[in-house]
């Protein structure tokens, strides 16, 4: 049967939030959540229609991908299709041909996960792995012990909160309250939420951001920081618990996030919050 190539439009985009949500299960390789599409939310329903590309073949979806800027294509697929040689190579053409409008000529990468048969297919073509990252994993099966932090999650009139928490964690954010609306108005969010965390002179020092996959399938932290100036006083760890407990609460079977290997200070910080590291994964990239 033929696969098709497709943007979604804005008509499309809750029907890709939906495949993301029903293929996600533990015990898989890392892959694209729901809650990836729900950040890049905040840069509009439009915007986020642009950057998805899903393929389908006899009327249901078979692979979906956000193009997370210009140059990266984060990719995954049904799990039963994870090994199909006819939607491994489909994919890997309209990658590969800039007029396909998947990704531009020159410099890119594809994320995708490692039990994908394109893992395979694209070094065939040139392609190479890049850096690797570490995904890390954190059961929920068991009770997870409060924060030290005094935790709020974040509603429509305290936006402005973690906006500004969000702009003094990470250099260069432009992140605003319209954005943390326009975020929140997407299918995604149904299933986020947002913490700011306390200390104990009621500064705002750290927030996180935490989608579920709905229950008893994972969740994702996406993004979580500390105030540039109250780093260093475990204000990481205690956030990464509390995003542990929101995920639990909202009825995930675990908590994940994924972090350069590089980084080896966010990953100290989510072990120490009771995350473990799985093995390294790694994208595949074309050199210009």
């Amino acid at each position: 049967m033929a696969i098709d190539l497709e943007r979604p439009g804005l008509d499309g985009l809750n029907e890709a939030v939906e495949a993301l949500r029903d293929w996600q299960s533990e015990g898989v390789a890392w892959q694209l959540h729901p809650g990836d599409l729900g950040w890049f939310w905040r840069s509009g329903a439009e915007a986020t229609a642009a950057a998805v590309r899903f393929w389908r073949r006899d009327g249901r979806i078979v692979a979906v991908g956000l193009l997370d800027g210009a140059d990266l294509l984060r990719l995954t697929t049904a799990p039963d299709v994870r090994r199909d040689e006819e939607l491994a190579r489909r994919v890997a053409e309209d990658v590969i041909a800039p007029e396909r409008g998947v990704l531009p000529p020159g410099a890119v990468a594809v994320e995708a996960p490692m039990d994908a048969l394109l893992q395979d297919v694209l070094p065939e073509h040139g392609w190479r792995t890049d850096e690797p990252w570490t995904p890390l994993f954190r059961d929920l099966t068991e009770p997870v012990k409060a924060s030290d932090l005094r935790i709020e999650t974040i509603g429509p009139d305290r936006a402005h909160v973690w906006a500004d928490m969000t702009r003094a964690a990470f250099d260069g954010s432009t992140f605003t309250p319209e954005k943390w609306h326009t975020m929140a108005a997407g299918a995604p969010y149904a299933d986020g939420r947002c913490l700011v965390g306390y200390d104990d002179q009621d500064n705002a020092v750290a927030a996180v951001a935490v989608w579920s996959a709905g229950p008893g399938k994972p969740g994702i932290l996406e993004p979580m920081g500390v105030h540039r100036n109250h780093r260093g006083h475990g204000y990481g760890r205690a956030i990464t618990i509390a995003a542990a407990a929101a995920l639990q609460e909202m009825g995930s079977s675990s908590a994940g996030v994924n972090t350069p290997s590089s980084n080896v200070a966010a990953i100290a910080t989510y072990e120490s919050g009771g995350f473990r590291q799985l093995p390294a994964v790694r994208d595949l990239t074309r050199d210009a």
